[in-house]
């Protein structure tokens, strides 16, 4: 690493800023980074309110401005199109409610499925009539085929391939501009359809739906700036995110919302919490730091790809992204995370270790976990890192109980673990955001070689 915390610590400007700064974090400064601030903004957040934030909703749009009021109070710039919002046009495809019938019979037993627990985007008018289903055939070929978990067999030359979520239907979201052409989809979220069919080798549908209907909508990133102190370093950037949406809601149950608090309201929050405690000091950062949410993560990142593809600062100033994903939870699969965070891609650029020392100063452990690279590919920091900019992801559980179920609420979050995991996050960040060397991709790690490759296109050298 070029440049270790105890060394930035004897520089000049920064040096005295960072002795400020790590003296009230590792004191736990309350006025600072707080654990009753983060549950204030995250009870609103993850609220019944915003009804799961889904992409695009109304409760996504009340998410965005409530943020956007946040970075208000805290001082930062505004750098979107319409003040803190960067605004893009998406297409959304639906489900045709018209004529819509669908049923399922097996064992002389019929299933009926409601046009709300289904979501088949279809090019042209499907009509079938008792035909029989094959639960993950070895030969799909011309078959009507239900997928009742991850994928194990191939289904193509299937005649129609059903997905069975259980976590409710959404509509497909995806940028007109693109080259990408969306993909059929056909999702049954009926929650009685995979008990009523098991063990059944007698299962017939009907299915009567017309094409998809399709719409425009806007849609917002929500974005600012704190300006750097140093006229040298202001033009370049280090960038701090979280996504804000969530999956919505599900047609049935008692409880219908999918609250989202740990995913990621936690991160929502604490991008919020980190921007107001950085804008308060005097002096400020030597670099700009932009502090942004994403809409669309759920829906295959697509307000990040977005923001990579129409950047609000310069893709080739910015020399560093730290996305936050599920900071509040610490009961993960693998035992309790307290005082505990993983970064993705540990090994593939030089940030983690700045991740880890500034850990090291609030008595919070960053490390690796073996499976963890796995998700670098799964969220926001990747369409940064496939432009070239060194972007990672931390988290405190990528696994745990209520992941993308209605049990994610905000009574549930360990808050006095996220704020001290926010200290060490913006101890990181002003790390970045000082006149250290900015980190660099590994190009002696295999896996973040086309990061390399992608980071001297992007700067030419």
């Amino acid at each position: 690493m070029a440049g270790s915390l105890k060394e930035i610590r004897t520089g000049r400007t920064f040096g005295l800023l960072f002795a400020v700064a790590l003296c009230s974090f590792a004191a736990g400064d309350d006025a600072k980074i707080s654990a009753d601030s983060l549950r204030g903004h995250l009870s609103f957040i993850a609220s019944d309110l915003l009804e799961g934030r889904n992409t695009p909703s109304r409760g996504l749009d009340l998410a965005a401005e409530y943020i956007a009021a946040q970075f208000r109070r805290a001082g930062l710039e505004p750098i979107g199109d319409d003040g803190y919002f960067q605004t893009a046009t998406m297409s959304v495809r639906e489900q045709n409610p018209q004529g819509f019938e669908m049923s399922v019979t097996a064992g002389g037993k019929t299933l009926r499925i409601e046009p709300d627990q289904a979501a088949i985007l279809t090019e042209k008018r499907i009509e079938m009539d008792n035909v029989p289903i094959a639960i993950e055939p070895k030969d799909p070929a011309g078959k009507v085929v239900l997928v009742t978990g991850r994928p194990r067999a191939d289904v193509t030359g299937a005649a129609l391939v059903l997905y069975l979520a259980v976590n409710g239907t959404r509509p497909y979201v995806f940028d007109p501009l693109t080259a990408r052409r969306p993909p059929l989809a056909a999702v049954v979220s009926s929650p009685d359809l995979a008990d009523f069919l098991k063990g059944a080798d007698d299962a017939r549908i009907t299915l009567h739906v017309e094409p998809f209907v399709e719409r425009q909508v806007k849609v917002r990133n929500v974005a600012g700036v704190l300006r750097g102190s140093d006229p040298a370093l202001r033009d370049t950037y280090v960038l701090l995110t979280a996504h804000y949406d969530h999956v919505g809601m599900r047609a049935t149950g008692d409880d219908k919302i999918f609250n989202g608090a740990n995913d990621d309201g936690s991160g929502t929050v604490s991008v919020i919490e980190i921007a107001s405690a950085i804008a308060a000091m005097n002096p400020r950062p030597q670099r700009s730091i932009v502090f942004m949410t994403f809409f669309g993560e759920e829906l295959g990142m697509v307000g990040s790809r977005y923001y990579a593809r129409h950047p609000l600062v310069p893709l080739e100033k910015t020399v560093a992204h730290l996305n936050l994903e599920q900071l509040g939870r610490t009961d993960d699969s693998e035992g309790p995370q307290v005082g505990e965070a993983v970064v993705t891609g540990f090994d593939f650029s030089s940030m983690p270790q700045i991740l880890v020392d500034a850990g090291k100063q609030v008595g919070v452990n960053i490390h690796n976990r073996p499976h963890s690279d796995q998700y670098f590919s799964q969220s926001d920091n990747l369409p940064l890192a496939e432009a070239g900019v060194p972007a990672h992801t931390l988290g405190v559980s990528f696994e745990f109980p209520d992941y993308h179920g209605v049990g994610d609420e905000w009574q549930k979050i360990d808050y006095a673990n996220m704020a001290k995991i926010d200290r060490a996050v913006a101890l990181g960040l002003l790390h970045l955001a000082s006149e250290a060397t900015p980190p660099k991709w590994d190009d002696s790690v295999e896996a973040a070689k086309k990061y390399v490759e992608a980071g001297k296109k992007l700067t030419g050298r």
